[in-house]
Parts: structure tokens; sequence; C-alpha cells
């Protein structure tokens, strides 16, 4: 264990969300800070997804950092290499390697009312913190499902974050569970070179043409010539995206025409009628995240591959058994069944005030102020906290207005002045949550007919923001006091002036113990 060290602010993270909290700690002028990384290296889940295929469906202009933008995007939909590639420049250029700290994954947080600090535990020393920023990120704990026999299955197994490279598929019988972003990937990704793919499909997916290319020369060549024309085409997408909103928040029976070119991309691509039925969602699209690929229908209509229209079930031995009976023998699964979003992992780590941890608090629903404080959590804070995220726009634009809270917040500490504390109010906390769920009831996320992953366990939507980001950013542009009780720390008592001869019998004791 290396030393304790003490820091005005501590990282948790170091993806997009905490490599953007130590960009923007650095401009407002404060270097006393950690990135608490549980890796030997920063990148966040374009780190950990290393699966075949994998590649972002967010045009790369707007995936990335307003202030660190990037005229060498190959392609108009960049793949995990390049995003993981700018993620390690961005670390660079603003100079964020001295206060990482890899290989140190926090192993628990508490709140010590009594300095107004947090103290961290962490696999390879302990630190204390004025301000703790936590950046894990919703996608940064694999979900496999607890499926009978798994444990005895005798081939190999593994999830689409943690892809085993030295696993060779080549001619193999392999099963692919789960139908979201990155199966979608993976399936045509692998399909060549398996011997046999099953797909096991719990709910089919909408899937629309991903408009990718490689963008020439000449389009980088003016970005890094004439920076304004980078700032105009982020500007379009992300002017495209925010009139999209209304349909999705708003007016869901919009999105009909939307579906129906789905439906005709899945008729170009699978032309056999029953494989095509089985493809064919029954919810209002955009109830899941929509998926883009000109791979995945193709990819399914090959020989080599069959789809099972049921969740896995049970695995006996080798012999894998559908929920509709199917019985499958397969040599490898791969699951990409999500990650644990409405559960976070980390949550059991942190505990607050009197001893009550975050995932007690949250046990009935995850929910907080502004996605960024939680009632009983002071000088804590969420990069994607809860309601965050988006269903058809770059999470990017989220996380910086989420950094202009919390450089906010941080200004507001500064002018109180001492040694203060910033403590969410449970009344605050509770009319943000009731606005968001309000909003929510007319979204097609809550309307579409739909089980995703954005929904708790009690059907609420604590993943997603009910709307545009421009609106997210006004709402989250400063810190509002009257939302938060201000802690003091308790003034400590002067202890008594000690006496001659209280003096010399102190020192009679340490003499009489050192012999």
């Amino acid at each position: 264990m290396t030393k304790h060290e003490h820091v005005r602010v501590a990282v948790i993270g170091s993806g997009f969300g905490g490599l953007g909290a130590a960009v923007r700690l650095r401009r407002e002028g404060i270097t006393d800070f950690v990135v608490l990384e549980r890796a030997d290296s920063v990148g966040g889940t374009w780190r950990d997804n290393s699966y075949p295929g994998c590649a972002c469906d967010v045009p790369s202009h707007l995936y990335s950092f307003s202030f660190a933008p990037n005229p060498d995007w190959p392609r108009t939909f960049s793949g995990q290499r390049h995003i993981r590639a700018y993620l390690e420049h961005v670390a660079d250029t603003f100079g964020l390697r001295p206060h990482l700290r890899l290989n140190r994954e926090v192993l628990r947080m508490s709140w010590d009312a009594d300095e107004l600090r947090w103290d961290l535990e962490t696999s390879d020393g302990t630190f204390t913190a004025d301000v703790v920023v936590s950046a894990a990120g919703p996608l940064s704990d694999p979900k496999i499902p607890d499926i009978p026999g798994l444990a005895d299955f005798p081939g190999k197994v593994f999830h689409s974050a943690q892809w085993d490279h030295d696993y060779d598929l080549r001619g193999k019988r392999v099963a692919v569970v789960g139908t979201g972003a990155s199966a979608i990937q993976i399936v045509p990704a692998i399909q060549p070179e398996v011997g046999r793919l099953t797909l096991f499909q719990r709910t089919p997916p909408w899937v629309m043409p991903r408009m990718d290319r490689a963008i020439t020369g000449a389009e980088r060549w003016l970005h890094r010539a004439v920076p304004v024309t980078g700032t105009l085409r982020r500007g379009l997408l992300w002017g495209i995206r925010e009139l999209q909103v209304s349909a999705f928040t708003k007016r869901p029976g919009e999105l009909g025409l939307v579906e129906n070119l789905a439906k005709a991309n899945i008729g170009r691509a699978i032309k056999d009628p029953a494989l095509r039925a089985k493809l064919t969602p029954s919810y209002r699209i955009g109830c899941k995240r929509i998926l883009l690929s000109n791979t995945y229908y193709p990819a399914l209509a090959q020989p080599n591959v069959d789809v099972v229209a049921g969740g896995l079930r049970e695995v006996r031995g080798s012999t894998l058994v559908a929920s509709d009976g199917t019985e499958t023998e397969v040599d490898a699964i791969v699951f990409g069944t999500g990650f644990h979003v409405t559960d976070i992992p980390i949550a059991h780590r942190v505990v607050g005030v009197d001893g009550v941890s975050l995932a007690e608090t949250w046990k009935d629903g995850v929910e907080s102020l502004r996605g960024a404080t939680a009632a009983g959590f002071p000088n804590f804070m969420t990069i994607i906290g809860p309601n965050t995220g988006l269903g058809n726009s770059s999470m990017i634009l989220m996380i910086e207005s989420q950094l202009n809270y919390m450089a906010d917040y941080l200004r507001q500490l500064k002018v109180l002045g001492g040694r203060a504390a910033l403590a969410a109010r449970p009344s605050a906390v509770g009319t943000w949550n009731r606005m968001l769920q309000n909003r929510m009831e007319r979204t097609v996320w809550k309307s579409g007919g739909c089980d995703s992953w954005y929904l708790d366990a009690n059907g609420r939507n604590t993943t997603l923001w009910p709307g545009t980001t421009s609106e997210f950013r006004r709402e989250t542009r400063t810190v509002d006091l009257a939302e938060y009780e201000v802690l003091r720390a308790p003034e400590k008592k002067p202890r008594p002036a000690e006496t001659a001869g209280e003096r010399a019998g102190r020192k009679a004791k340490t003499a009489e113990a050192a012999r």
C-alpha cells in the first residue's frame, strides 16, 4: 500500500467523464486533484470494449469534446481503436498524466462529518478528498444473467466487454446471447469465420442503415486548415438531433414514418418470411435504442446462422436450451447482455451521512439532483448520473453540461470559504425527480410497449433525460444554493494547557515505554 495522500478533488474513472472532469479542473485553476482508475490505462468503456466490430453509433465529430476537436477522424462513425486513441491524446494534450493514479480501484469511500471530507480506500493506498467526482459511468460493469447450469458449461464463456482475444473462434459453434448495440456489431464481425452461429434473441431491435463512410483527405485537410468548418459540421449534426427529440419525448406517433423505413430495411436484406417475422419488433420504434448497421441483417441471412426467437433459459452441459425449448450444441457463449445500469455496483462502496450507503439510499430507485448530487452525500458528484442518458444524440454533450455544473459547484465552495460542504436537500431531489417522472410518461420509452434497460425494477425510467441537450445545459449551468444545505465543520475545542506535573508524568511514561 502506498502512503496516504490528501487532495482537493478525487475523480473516479478515466473515460470521457473522468478525463473531461480533469481537463475542466485544470481550466478552473485547480491542480490539486487525482484521477483514480482501476485499470492500467485510460479509456473507460472504449478501453474495455474491444470486441470485433466495436464502433460508435454517434457521428465522430459529435462524439468528441467541443474543447478538443479532432479534425482527423478517419470515418463518419469511428471505431473503438480510434476513439480510445483520441482519449489517450486528450490525456497527453491537457497534461493529465501526472494526475492519473492507474491500477487504483476504489474499494470504499466514506464521509467524515467532522472533517468534512471523504476517506477513500483503494487497491493501492488511501486518499482523503474534499470533493469526490464519480465518473465510473453506467456502462462499466458487465451484466451476465443468472442462467441455471451456466457454471458447468464446458466451453468458453465471456461477455462482450471482456472479450477473450486469445480464444480462436474459427470453425467453432458459437452462441451470441442478446441483441443490443454490442451484439449487432459482433454478429456480422464473427459470422464469416465461425462454423455455426446461433443468436439467442429475447426481443428483436429496430435497426436502421448506418450512413458510414471514410472521411476524405480533403475534408480532414479543411478541418485542420479552417477549424471553424469542423465546428460547423458538429453544429449541424447536433441541430438535426435536437429537432428529433420531440418525437421521442412528446409525440411518439411521429415515429411511425421512421418505423416504416426500418421495416423496409429488414425487407431488403431478409427474404425469408419466417426469419423476417422473427426480426420484426412489435413495439414502437425508439422505445429501445434505435441501432445502426448495414451488415447485421445480411449476416443473419447467411446459411451458418440460426436465430432463436427466445432468451437463453438453461444450460445442460454443452447444450443451450432456449425459452421456447429449442436446444443448441455450442463450443462458446458470448454474452452481449449489457451492464449494471440501474443497480450501479460502485453505489455499494460509497458510504455517506450516518453510515448509509448510496446503494441503500437508492434501493427503491436511483435518483439525484440534476443528475449530479444525491441527498445524504455532501461534496459527492456524479458525471453521467441518473437521468442524464440520451436516446438519439451524443453523451459528450451531456457530460460537458455536467462539467459546467461541477465547475460552479467548486466555485460556490470557494466563495463560502473555510471548511465547507454542500449537501443536496431531499426536498430539492424529490422535486427534480417528480418533474422528470411526470415528463417521462409522455415519452416513447414509457409508452412504446417495450421493456428496456432504461427502466428499473419498478418500471421507472431513471436512465434517460426527457428533453433536449440544450435544455439540460440550461438546467445545469449554475448551482442554485437554495437546493443545498451548507455544512460547516464543527469547531474543535482547544486542548487545555498541560501543567508542569502532567508534562513530567507524560515524559516519564514515554521513557518507560521506550525501555
